[in-house]
């Protein structure tokens, strides 16, 4: 692709060390039916899945110096599909909380009230969801918050007077 003028998204030296192996394996777990080895650099690749993810920008807006659209959203689908990018999004992740000097996961989690609602209206919820709601004090209290409500809306219904 030649050289071009990096991305404030492009991954660094550091964080190319960390995925460089997931996407060795990943490649060598899923060869190419044609034997075809690609055009592009797996490095481009990820870098244009993080422009595009850091941006918003539509796929087929990617920049000339960037993989095209085919190449780069058959890449993201394959790894989103089959779990490669959440290994490849956990990994940055620990990188850069440990670089900034705290521990690689999180030990507390906020959740504002607009979160829990939409997480609870939700009729399938994500992973994401799933994981913050076993944690939320939100949601160990959500049941007492309910049987507080019904029971005042018991009290409201007794004390209506009865229309005749």
């Amino acid at each position: 692709m030649g050289e071009r003028k990096p991305y404030p998204s492009d991954v660094s030296d550091e964080q190319w060390a960390l995925i460089e192996p997931v996407l060795t394996a990943w490649k060598a777990a899923h060869p190419s039916v044609s034997g075809h080895e690609g055009t592009y650099a797996m490095r481009e690749i990820i870098n244009a899945i993080l422009y595009q993810g850091r941006t918003g920008v539509q796929w087929e807006y990617l920049p000339h110096d960037l993989p095209p659209k085919s190449a780069t959203y058959y890449y993201f689908a394959k790894w989103r599909d089959d779990g490669t990018a959440q290994v490849i999004h956990d990994l940055l992740r620990w990188y850069l909380r440990e670089s900034k000097g705290r521990k690689a996961d999180p030990s507390l989690v906020v959740l504002d009230t607009q979160s829990v609602h939409a997480a609870a209206s939700s009729s399938r919820p994500s992973r994401a969801c799933s994981l913050s709601r076993a944690r939320s004090p939100a949601t160990i209290l959500r049941p007492v918050r309910l049987a507080q409500s019904q029971r005042r809306r018991g009290h409201q219904l007794a004390n209506r007077p009865l229309r005749g």
